[in-house]
């Protein structure tokens, strides 16, 4: 596609206050899940104004959105993604192979200069680098899909227009996907990422593109679809921007005694090793724990049936570039693959029923009824709703492990009398 930004680095610099200031300005633009309100050709008519009252010229937005039509697949796209209707189980499946691994070990020694350079420029673990390359693009494989990676102008357009549940964020990624392009002087078709927008080796976002992007091989230009050491040294800024800390692992797998207090498995409070080790968690297969007062937390991701570990600041961290369970782990599991460790030890409760997203929104619905849930009822179960359900567990006298199944739905409406 040529140089996905051929403007100097020097010209990404205070950008900084720029995206803050979309995120704020747009933030009051509409609801939480809704849907579109307008049609296409009226969205892009109102988002003139905003996108000239940010900087974009009015001749260059209208030449550039002017012949962009909705991307159809767009609304479906949302409603499938993978991070939120796969079990966690099959997402890992799917992302950490045997292939991904063995590819994702050569591709590192054979990079290894680069990997270790931007490593030690940015502290951020290499290997992690490598394993976000390799669930995000396959190694740069689908950057020459071109059912995957599509001119992310029209994207960003139809994203925006569908209002699903992160408008502001959506306008505002448009926004800075014009303004990237606006900058480049590219023809629009030459901008090119994911449905959602992302670009590059790494699949960075177009907000963290116009704040964290660097030239990573010096050569005067930030280009992370054409430059893996752009794209590497431009994630690595990102990533330490959302505060990831050096030297510090994503976390690590851990048994679980009986009788364990599952309401200690609790994200919002951090606390360190020595806590959990006192009341008798221990590493798989024999394995010590490192520092004791490293701060951490548990997750437990599939119950009390399921693999267990304890994560890191840097596990939340990550949550910044994707913000799905699933995908962290599955990063933070193939970083540990392609440094040599082995797989996940703990077998996954693979025979569960799930409800599905109208059973979801009743169960979020009774949760609230019940006194354990205040926030939305949108059938997204996140850590949020699984905290709440484990509220109602430990007040019902169960395990409080937190692990919405399809059977807590019937919990849930026995204790609701109904």
């Amino acid at each position: 596609m040529g140089t996905l930004s051929q403007y100097p680095k020097r010209q990404a610099r205070g950008l900084k206050s720029i995206i803050f200031a979309l995120a704020l300005v747009l933030s009051g633009a509409a609801p939480a899940f809704a849907q579109p309100i307008e049609s296409f050709d009226a969205f892009k008519t109102r988002f003139e104004t905003v996108a000239v009252s940010h900087g974009i010229g009015l001749d260059f937005y209208r030449a550039v959105m002017g012949p962009v039509r909705q991307d159809e697949s767009i609304a479906r796209l949302i409603s499938g993604q993978p991070e939120f209707a796969t079990p966690i189980w099959d997402y890992l499946d799917q992302r950490v192979t045997a292939s991904r691994i063995s590819r994702g070990q050569q591709v590192y020694r054979q990079n290894r200069a680069l990997f270790e350079q931007i490593g030690a420029a940015y502290g951020v673990d290499p290997y992690l680098l490598a394993a976000i390359w390799g669930v995000e693009t396959d190694y740069g494989a689908a950057l020459s899909n071109s059912a995957m990676i599509k001119p992310v102008i029209a994207s960003l357009a139809s994203l925006a227009h569908q209002r699903r549940g992160r408008v502001a964020e959506d306008e505002a990624e448009l926004l800075a996907a014009l303004t990237i392009l606006q900058r480049s002087g590219m023809a629009s078709d030459q901008l090119v990422g994911s449905w959602a927008g992302a670009l590059g080796h790494l699949q960075l976002i177009p907000t963290a593109y116009l704040q964290y992007g660097r030239d990573g091989d010096g050569n005067g230009t930030i280009d992370v679809h054409g430059s893996l050491a752009d794209a590497l040294a431009s994630s690595a800024a990102y990533l330490r921007g959302l505060g990831y800390q050096p030297g510090l692992d994503w976390g690590f797998e851990v048994e679980v005694p009986d009788g364990f207090d599952y309401l200690l498995a609790d994200r919002e409070q951090m606390r360190p090793i020595r806590f959990f080790a006192e009341r008798g968690v221990t590493r798989v297969a024999g394995r010590q724990f490192g520092n004791p007062d490293t701060e951490v937390f548990l997750y437990v991701p599939a119950g009390k049936d399921g693999p267990k570990f304890l994560a890191t600041a840097n596990f939340l961290a990550i949550k910044g570039y994707n913000f799905s369970d699933s995908y962290v782990l599955s990063v933070g599991h193939l970083t540990d693959r392609l440094k040599g460790s082995g797989p996940i030890v703990a077998s996954w409760p693979r025979q569960t029923r799930f409800p599905n997203r109208a059973e979801r929104i009743e169960i979020q619905t009774l949760l609230t009824q019940l006194g354990h849930y205040g926030g939305a009822i949108d059938g997204m179960v996140g850590p949020i709703t699984q905290s709440a359900y484990a509220r109602f567990q430990a007040q019902a006298g169960h395990v409080a492990d937190g692990f919405i199944t399809a059977n807590s739905l019937t919990l849930l409406r026995a204790q609701a009398g109904q």
